[in-house]
């Protein structure tokens, strides 16, 4: 059986290649509209940010959004991507907590 190659593209922010379902897709559509694509799916010419605050704010300040899409993206738009990685980053600590407590020889009491 032939193996499936999975489609990679470039995160704006940080320019590491990661997964296509990965990445936060931004578009811009044929009647010029700048829209959060959630199905990766819409037409228009597209843009890639890894669920990451950090690239974000890097690609936000160096507008590597508009360079992109040919087109400023609204603040509304640029506010929701921000809350979509806000959550993300804070299921994925919750998913990270520690799991059980420390013993006490671990934690240097005797």
């Amino acid at each position: 059986m032939k193996v499936r190659k999975i489609p990679e593209r470039r995160c704006l922010g940080c320019g590491v290649s990661y997964p296509k379902r990965d990445l936060i897709r931004v578009v811009r559509t044929p009647e010029g509209r700048i829209e959060l694509d959630v199905t990766g799916k819409k037409n228009g010419r597209g843009a890639y940010i890894c669920k990451n605050a950090e690239c974000f704010k890097k690609a936000r300040k160096k507008d590597r959004l508009k360079t992109s899409l040919g087109a400023a993206p609204s603040e509304e738009i640029l506010d929701r991507i921000q809350k979509d990685i806000a959550s993300v980053e804070a299921s994925k600590a919750s998913s990270e907590a520690p799991s059980k407590a420390p013993n006490e020889s671990e934690s240097g009491c005797e």
